[in-house]
């Protein structure tokens, strides 16, 4: 019994030391890279839940579902990636699989107003429709006034969509809820998840519904986390692309060498195209800016576009145009440029009062995440 502890103990300071050493060294944080020395699941499963906080409730149920996701998706449970869940989870819910949203159904309301003022529908044709009994019993309009968290928000809309004819033509099968769980994930982006790799759980209900559970949301926010591959040093990147969208850093600090190489002031925003009108969209400032160096880069206007439309995407870093444009960039400052820079993007929303940056999303969990790999040390 003993040497199986000593044994469990050795590895599990073993495989500490490598996520300690790594870090401290600067290294360059790959999260699909195996530990070279992985200790036992419920030995990861015991180190998740002892990274917690006191205060969370069922900190093995968490654990559980938080290692089971991470194996799900094939990304290594090493140290870095478990505080990297962590910190979002702390900063998004704090650890809440449905939180609580102060003043919802207020927002739910005044966003219901300026849909139907955008479409044309009156506002007491608005108000005839809420009014109607729902399959509770209860109007839509007291079931949205009374609504304290997302999921119970997010049932209103689709009982009211399917149910009520001004429903359909309100939203159209367009579910105003966009974000669930407690990492906060798109739901949009879980759905899309789910078609191209499938989902390891059985559902009874829909994605959407998943995403409002515990372990649905870990889940798909750690999936929107950790599952693509980047070239960043430091988290700090991966968290403020889960809040700006996937390669926005690295897209940020390519319209960083595009302002430089160009001498045209960007938005380093990470948005590479316009999607207001998808692939017809007309050229943004990036775009033009580029456009402006196409004689030097000796790249054209349509092969710019369709190199743009990667920004999304690992192949971007290939292609002609963003080795060009960092190449002349490069040489006009005669030094290495960043290849990641958060973007800055002021926060806008319904649930958003005060103001907030991705930059001040980033740093927040960051700092979150410095704590938790201390805590483990």
């Amino acid at each position: 019994m003993i040497t199986k502890f000593l044994d469990a103990a050795s590895r599990s300071l073993a495989w500490l030391a490598v996520s300690a050493a790594a870090l401290l060294a600067g290294c360059a944080i790959d999260p699909h890279m195996p530990d070279p020395m992985p200790p036992r699941p419920e030995e990861v499963r015991a180190l998740i839940a002892n990274l917690m906080p006191a205060s969370v409730g069922d900190r093995a149920g968490w654990a559980t579902d938080i290692y089971a996701a991470l194996t799900s998706l094939g990304i290594p449970a090493s140290l870095p990636n478990i505080c990297a869940a962590l910190a979002i989870t702390e900063q998004e819910s704090s650890y809440r699989a449905d939180p609580a949203v102060p003043d919802l159904g207020r927002i739910a309301r005044e966003e219901i107003d300026r849909r139907a003022d955008r479409i044309g529908i009156p506002k007491f044709a608005v108000n005839a429709a809420l009014g109607l009994s729902s399959p509770t019993g209860k109007t839509y309009a007291e079931r949205i006034a009374a609504a304290r968290t997302e999921k119970a928000l997010s049932r209103v809309f689709e009982d009211f969509i399917d149910m009520a004819p001004m429903g359909k033509r309100l939203f159209g099968g367009w579910n105003p809820v966009r974000t669930g769980g407690p990492m906060q994930v798109s739901i949009a982006f879980a759905e899309q998840h789910a078609g191209e790799r499938g989902y390891p759980y059985p559902m009874t209900g829909s994605i959407r519904d998943e995403v409002f559970t515990r372990r649905g949301g870990l889940y798909f926010g750690i999936a929107h986390l950790l599952d693509y591959p980047a070239a960043y040093d430091s988290h700090r990147y991966r968290f403020a692309d889960f809040n700006a969208g996937r390669y926005a850093s690295r897209n940020a600090a390519f319209q960083n060498a595009a302002s430089i190489a160009s001498g045209i002031p960007l938005a380093l925003d990470g948005d590479l195209v316009r999607h207001d009108a998808g692939r017809d969209a007309s050229p943004g400032q990036t775009e033009l800016a580029i456009r402006s160096l196409g004689k030097r880069l000796g790249i054209g206007d349509g092969e710019i576009r369709r190199a743009l439309e990667l920004g999304d995407r690992r192949k971007f870093e290939d292609s002609e145009l963003y080795r060009r444009v960092f190449a002349l960039a490069e040489q006009l400052e005669r030094q290495p440029l960043p290849r990641a820079v958060v973007p800055q993007i002021a926060l806008k929303g319904p649930k958003i009062s005060r103001k907030l940056t991705t930059e001040w999303f980033a740093d927040r969990v960051n700092e979150r995440h410095r704590r938790c790999l201390a805590k483990a040390a």
